[in-house]
């Protein structure tokens, strides 16, 4: 049972890794303020390639790709400072022509969403959390478990709060508020593309920008300032040596020059049970007079 007199927050993801290139350095500042996080993994990323180019042809390397995943979890949640738990579902993959492929039997994005959801109302149930972060109704970029971490994140914000809905998972208890993770928005990723430009390094970020219009994306109500974390966040991320390439594009700039060019991570306020005001610097706004310390 979390503490009565403590902000907490509960990061939804799909699968291990997102954690850390989805508002880690924002986790990392709230565990530093005292908050306490819960990061939650819906998969266990069973399906997930291996993407780290020095990494390929390592023997046995991807025999038990589960028990690798765990094991980088495990350091990634140390470098953040958080809290995990698993919902135990497995990972979907990206079947190769999806949507219209099927998905595999038993995977997270097939099964029915109140199965899906109710491991998820009893952890809310259970760490009682004030806000909530997850992706929006696209997943961010459209894979099925994103799409599907998505649904239930929605699910049990608005069904957790309510005694006659999944009975038998714990009290209920109602978030206050939820966000959906807006990392790259369009201003970003430009002042990024801009950046790396100009430091004479191949951007990938131009292809991104091909037919991307201003204004056309969601809106970002909420930069949360979390540059002296942007170090822990690269340890987190790099904890996943599998799922990123320790010298590749995410790393390309300094950290030092990533702060500077945008210190901040971003979020939509998606719900809210409590009165504010946008834009946002804290995605506990309305809450810390509620929560004393």
């Amino acid at each position: 049972m979390p503490g009565t007199s403590t902000l907490r927050l509960m990061a939804v993801h799909a699968h291990p890794d997102d954690e850390s290139s989805k508002g880690a350095a924002t986790t990392a500042r709230y565990v530093a303020e005292g908050a306490e996080v819960l990061v939650v993994s819906c998969t266990g990323g069973e399906r997930g390639d291996l993407l780290n180019p020095a990494l390929r042809g390592t023997p046995g390397l991807t025999r038990d790709m589960a028990a690798v995943r765990r094991r980088e979890m495990s350091a990634a949640v140390q470098a953040l400072g958080v809290r995990h738990a698993w919902l135990g579902f497995v990972d979907s993959g990206l079947p190769e022509g999806y949507p219209e492929a099927p998905l595999p039997e038993g995977c997270f994005a097939a099964r029915p969403l109140p199965i899906a959801a109710r491991p998820l109302v009893r952890l809310v149930r259970e760490f009682r959390p004030h806000v909530m972060t997850t992706y929006d109704e696209t997943g961010g970029y459209p894979h099925p478990d994103h799409v599907m971490c998505h649904r239930v994140s929605l699910e049990a914000f608005e069904a957790a709060g309510d005694p006659a809905r999944y009975p038998g998972t714990g009290e209920p208890w109602q978030p206050s508020k939820l966000y959906y993770d807006r990392g790259f928005s369009r201003d970003r990723v430009v002042a990024y593309h801009e950046a790396m430009v100009e430091a004479g390094l191949d951007s990938p970020f131009a292809e991104w920008l091909q037919g991307w219009e201003p204004g056309d994306e969601p809106p970002v109500t909420t930069r949360v300032p979390c540059a002296e974390h942007f170090t822990t966040r690269d340890i987190a991320l790099k904890a996943h040596a599998t799922q990123v390439d320790p010298v590749g594009w995410w790393f390309a700039l300094p950290v030092e020059e990533r702060a500077r060019i945008w210190p901040t991570e971003d979020f939509e306020l998606a719900r809210s049970l409590v009165d504010v005001r946008t834009p946002e610097e804290d995605l506990f706004e309305g809450l810390r007079e509620r929560v004393p310390g």
